[in-house]
């Protein structure tokens, strides 16, 4: 890398300026000179909001270190107090910049994505950092609008500090003790093994761990438990050693998957149903947040349970800001991203919300699969992805709205379009971070379901979009 302080301004590839963080696939549109820029651009943006300290942390994918050194000298160029965290999950990133009131925090990270990619999620003053704040922090690359050269003031100094032990106690802190449990832990060999085999050691019952040494090349299976592929081994390993739940991390950690004892997967909003339950029972009337695509059963179920059920736009970083809008105490994604607010900081954290489940667990006369099963049978398609030109994929979104308003039709906006019908409801909306249209499909039965997915067919023809939903399934 050329020498930085030279540096007079520095274009991003608009590809990996995305709606909630930065991320690109190193060495061919993410290098060190663009983590370089990013330090001096959200340097000015924390001296522009008065602050003067940032924590770092990274991931363990290989890009990882020498990306960290390039953000932490840009960061010490626009005379910033870096607190370097090491390797640990996102959620330690989170917690270290609200628990030491940092000014800013800077995860590097590639998430759930291949190995060969990388990237940023941010902190600002508390809040999350997204949409136009990502914007302006390209705008003022582009500019170079870093304020002083790094010769013209002090270079910030650099502090290692160890919040994973400060991290882990908080979160092992919140279990409640009740029956003794058997439980699988997967990390994927991800960024939360280290974090995740301290929290299962802190815990009373018996734990197996999976894959909890981090390795960059991803070595036994993909970090993201969302891809049903991805769980095999736990599954395997709650059948063969009767475990009570099986919990798996994605990459950094921030989203979670669960298993239940016969080895089912609980998709977020059955995660979310179960643990609304025990939050309303002690705080009845609270407000609880679901993505658009969440099934109406989680709704229904906030609602029976004494809440406030609020469906919103998908995307963590929407979903944070609106529990901070709406003081919600608990909300969660499709994804696995489950953020708590009672009792914890309100970001998202899979340990924390695996620790909160196994509490539910272990105070239940109930089993997993019996708390699964008390939830209402319905049939759905998973997550259909549809290849869409990034030009039009909003349109697509627009038009359709369109004359499903002009036929009358039951229709919420708040995220793309949500039908409602006599035999349940179909999702259309646009990705924010990839070329493709998403949808989804929910009936009570398998003959609404086809009604249901002939209706969107229709829909996205009308519209010129091909698509095979029997793809999907």
């Amino acid at each position: 890398m050329t020498d930085d302080a030279e540096i007079d301004s520095h274009r991003f590839d608009p590809t990996i300026l995305r709606e909630y963080d930065i991320r690109g696939t190193v060495d061919r549109n993410l290098h060190q000179r663009d983590a370089w820029a990013l330090g001096r651009s959200f340097g000015a943006l924390l001296r522009e909001a008065g602050a003067t300290t940032v924590c770092v942390a990274r991931d363990g994918r290989a890009s990882s270190p020498p990306l960290e050194a390039a953000l932490v000298n840009a960061l010490r160029d626009s005379g910033i107090e870096v607190w370097r965290l090491g390797l640990g999950p996102t959620p330690m990133l989170y917690f270290a910049t609200v628990t030491l009131a940092a000014g800013g925090g800077v995860m590097v990270t590639g998430s759930h994505n291949p190995a060969d990619m990388n990237g940023f999620k941010m902190m600002l003053g508390g809040r999350a950092f997204w949409g136009e704040d990502i914007r302006k922090l390209g705008a003022i690359a582009a500019a170079g609008a870093w304020g002083e050269k790094a010769k013209g003031h002090a270079r910030g100094k650099v502090e290692m500090r160890d919040l994973l032990t400060d991290y882990v106690n908080a979160v092992a802190g919140a279990y409640r003790s009740g029956r003794t449990l058997r439980i699988a832990w997967d990390a994927g060999n991800g960024a939360a093994g280290e974090a995740m085999a301290r929290v299962a050691k802190r815990l009373p019952g018996e734990h197996i761990l999976l894959y909890e040494k981090i390795d960059a090349t991803f070595p036994n299976h993909h970090p993201d438990p969302t891809v049903p592929a991805n769980l095999a081994d736990l599954i395997e390993t709650v059948r063969r050693e009767k475990c009570d739940a099986g919990i798996a991390f994605d990459g950094d950690g921030d989203r979670i998957g669960v298993v239940d004892g016969e080895g089912r997967i609980l998709w977020g909003d059955q995660l979310l149903a179960i643990l609304a339950r025990e939050l309303l029972a002690r705080r009845p009337g609270a407000t609880v947040i679901a993505d658009v695509k969440a099934s109406q059963v989680l709704f229904d179920e906030i609602a029976r349970a004494g809440g406030k059920p609020l469906m919103w736009k998908t995307g963590h970083s929407l979903i944070k800001s609106k529990m901070v809008e709406t003081g919600a105490p608990l909300a969660g994604e499709m994804s696995g991203h489950i953020f708590y607010g009672d009792g914890w900081y309100g970001f998202d954290d899979a340990l924390y919300a695996a620790v909160r489940l196994l509490s539910i667990l272990a105070s239940s006369d109930q089993s997993l699969a019996e708390l699964r099963d008390g939830l209402l049978a319905v049939v759905n398609t998973p997550e259909l992805r549809i290849e869409c030109d990034e030009a039009r994929k909003f349109a697509i979104v627009g038009e359709v709205a369109d004359r499903l308003r002009r036929a009358g039709a039951r229709v919420d906006d708040v995220d793309g379009v949500r039908v409602t019908t006599d035999d349940g409801w179909w999702l259309l909306r646009a990705s924010n971070t990839q070329a493709v249209l998403v949808a989804r499909c929910e009936a009570r039965d398998e003959a609404g379901l086809k009604r249901l997915e002939d209706a969107l067919k229709a829909q996205l023809t009308a519209s010129g979009v091909a698509f095979n939903l029997s793809a999907g399934h």
